[in-house]
């Protein structure tokens, strides 16, 4: 009994020192971290350099985008139609302006809030490319100021060599473009100044932009507004009906800002207004759990002034740091989570605009020489 107790307290301390440490670095990264210097910039990654230190997620390498419940199987992803441009999330929680790609915290949180969490939703339809960028830090989004949109040009410099690296590997191959928080902030600009204004634009299948404070016209493509349609945008911030807006959001997050926010319902795949129910939602799943299970009727969604507002919902099966950040997150900001809870949604859908792709370049006449 001694023993239990005391491998139950040690437990104990090392959930209260994630927990702990988790909120520290938090509330670091709203630090400002004072004027930009270029010469402390860390260095490019090379995307011509096909391994793990220049890309998080590749066909090739065993990563966390590879994994999947057994119930619903990824495809071989070296046989795949189609192909994911995937751009994760800040995970770098340091003091500098731009995040070095090969920190080893910056590598693990990429792995497990990231690759693992997110970008596997697309191993059902897609062959799998995430690229390491010196991504900015977090106080470039929350309070924006001159430094941090000279770190957001750096971060934007990375993402497009490596989607110029990603578009000479697939060649004439369909793709999708996803990403959450910064990296679909990043992606937006992407898909406004690169996709939407070139040749690849023919062969985007959707992009998934979610978690960000952006408006369909931000993108130069339309929303989504059925669930085959290709070449348009989906994007959506979750958030419960009592959310109010506190301090950890995007400068794009504001009230007087939060009603142009794109909101396309992952369980009607349009920006029409009115609440689908949780008889519709094919499941949530956190990979991160000990024992992921999907969760079909997990909760409902309704698309209401520039929030997927959520006023249905299971029990969130969460470790110690991952509810801290939620509560550090304010009341009903379900922003941490907002891949997981339509995980079996987005699943479904990118399969199925995949599909819908294919069929269309098949079908297409052979250009006349």
């Amino acid at each position: 009994m001694l023993r239990i107790l005391a491998v139950l307290a040690a437990l104990t301390v090392v959930s209260c020192a994630a927990a702990l440490a988790t909120v520290d670095r938090w509330f670091f990264t709203l630090s400002n971290p004072g004027d930009f210097d270029a010469s402390t910039t860390p260095p490019a990654p090379d995307y011509e350099r096909w391994d793990a230190t220049a890309w998080a997620a590749l066909p090739e390498l065993d990563d966390g985008a590879d994994r999947a419940h057994p119930d619903h199987p990824g495809i071989d992803q070296a046989s795949a139609e189609a192909a994911v441009f995937y751009l994760h999330p800040t995970t770098w929680l340091g003091s500098s302006w731009n995040g070095p790609v090969d920190d080893p915290m910056v590598v693990e949180g990429t792995e497990r809030g990231g690759t693992l969490i997110q970008a596997s939703v697309f191993n059902a339809c897609c062959a799998v490319y995430a690229p390491r960028y010196r991504q900015a830090h977090g106080h470039a989004f929350v309070r924006p100021n001159a430094p941090g949109y000279a770190a957001l040009e750096v971060a934007f410099t990375d993402v497009r060599a490596a989607f110029e690296a990603f578009e000479a590997r697939i060649g004439d191959r369909p793709f999708i473009l996803a990403g959450h928080s910064q990296g679909a902030a990043l992606g937006t600009r992407l898909l406004r100044e690169v996709i939407a204004e070139g040749p690849a634009r023919d062969r985007l299948v959707a992009a998934y932009l979610i978690g960000a404070p952006m408006a369909a016209e931000d993108t130069g493509l339309p929303a989504c507004e059925t669930a085959a349609q290709t070449g348009c945008v989906v994007g959506w911030n979750a958030r419960g009906p009592d959310y109010e807006v506190g301090g950890f959001e995007f400068e794009g997050d504001r009230e007087d800002t939060m009603a142009r926010r794109l909101c396309v319902n992952p369980l009607s795949w349009s920006t029409a207004p009115g609440a689908v129910p949780a008889e519709s939602h094919a499941g949530a799943l956190f990979l991160d759990t000990p024992a992921p299970a999907p969760k079909p009727a997990f909760c409902d969604a309704e698309c209401r002034a520039g929030a997927l507002v959520i006023t249905q919902m299971g029990d969130l099966e969460r470790d110690v740091p991952s509810r801290v950040l939620l509560w550090l997150m304010g009341p009903e900001n379900y922003h941490p989570v907002e891949y997981q809870l339509f995980y079996l949604d987005l699943r479904r859908n990118a399969a199925k605009r995949v599909a819908a792709k294919l069929a269309t370049m098949h079908d297409a006449p052979e250009a006349t020489p």
